[in-house]
């Protein structure tokens, strides 16, 4: 009895180090666990499209009605702070440094606007996703400064001899307007703190790596960097460096943390430096308020709305066809094989 049970206990273990060709880990390797596949009859099908709409409609309803409850102003000005002898040679005036480049606007708030008040500015027909754009960064030089001096910040890496700190094209085109706005007599202030990612200022841009050689080569950029303030507390620097995917694109600038109320007119005292003109760019400055969806965004709700409401059309469509053409379930009559012999 004993040699025997042996034996058989011998024959169910595995053989050279193989798992037995039973139980749940072998079943699961070689596909054959017991699955569940839905029978889709036509009740169920109706019956999933109907259930998505009655969800989807709402949600679309709902975040339509959060995007619509966000105050918005978004005003254009490269072209109203362009002055009229240089309406016809925008170049000359953004490139001498010998004109002023401030510029007042005023702009009538339609709606109510309270607190925090978000500033961006917004470029649009500006390629930021450029491939060679894009790749004229040094990461390593941003979080360690010199001891990185990376070729793939080419075309601007040195000057004068000596390497850039922070190179590459992205850092060069920094944008550089900036933007005061009053009401009245009374300055509204913009906080410019913490505008940018906290994982960024912690773990991408060093406390310790400080703006060398920058825009002191023949060619100027964008704007120019404090040599005494470190990467990791320069933060218009860090949100430009993320750049935007798509061409039209909004950076945060500041925040304001006070009220604006309906039909208030305010001030906009606006620095316009930033090149724009070379390349028929647009710039425009973006006030606005946010819900617990984020900022204006009519796309989500319509998706919604859109997705849900054909999802209801298909399943009154569906369930019209199964009425007035029933198919019975699991008829044989509907395989393919079963019609091409029976056309044969």
């Amino acid at each position: 009895m004993d040699e025997a049970g042996t034996s058989a206990s011998a024959g169910s273990a595995p053989r050279g180090g193989r798992p037995a060709r039973s139980g749940v880990f072998y079943k699961f390797t070689q596909q054959d666990l017991p699955a569940w596949k839905p029978a889709m009859t036509p009740g169920y099908v109706i019956a999933i499209f109907l259930v998505i709409g009655i969800i989807f409609v709402p949600v679309g309803l709902i975040c339509l009605q959060a995007s619509n409850r966000v105050a918005e102003v978004v005003h254009r000005y490269d072209i109203d702070c362009l002055p009229n002898a240089y309406r016809s040679n925008k170049q000359a005036y953004i490139k001498d440094s010998s004109i002023s480049k401030k510029c007042i606007q005023k702009v009538k708030v339609q709606y109510h606007m309270k607190a925090p008040i978000y500033v961006y500015y917004e470029l649009d027909n500006y390629y930021q996703n450029h491939r060679r754009y894009i790749k004229s960064r040094s990461d390593k030089q941003l979080r360690y400064g010199l001891k990185y001096t990376d070729s793939s910040c080419s075309p601007i890496e040195r000057s004068n001899g000596l390497p850039i700190v922070p190179c590459g094209l992205i850092a060069w085109s920094l944008f550089n307007d900036t933007y005061d706005f009053t009401r009245g007599s009374m300055g509204i202030m913009v906080d410019r703190k913490n505008i940018s990612w906290r994982s960024d200022r912690e773990h991408k841009y060093g406390k310790d790596v400080y703006p060398f050689n920058f825009q002191n080569g023949s060619l100027i950029g964008g704007g120019k960097l404090d040599p005494d303030i470190p990467l990791s507390n320069q933060e218009d620097l860090i949100v430009w460096m993320r750049a935007a995917a798509l061409p039209q694109f909004r950076k945060l600038y500041g925040v304001i943390e006070e009220d604006i109320q309906a039909d208030e007119i305010i001030t906009m005292h606006i620095t316009n430096n930033y090149n724009t003109y070379s390349f028929g760019g647009k710039k425009s400055l973006v006030l606005t308020t946010s819900t617990w969806l984020g900022g204006k965004n009519d796309f989500l709700g319509y998706a919604y709305l859109i997705t849900g409401s054909s999802s209801i059309f298909l399943s009154i469509v569906f369930a019209l066809i199964h009425v007035k053409i029933p198919r019975p379930q699991g008829d044989a009559a509907y395989l393919s094989w079963s019609r091409k012999n029976g056309n044969n």
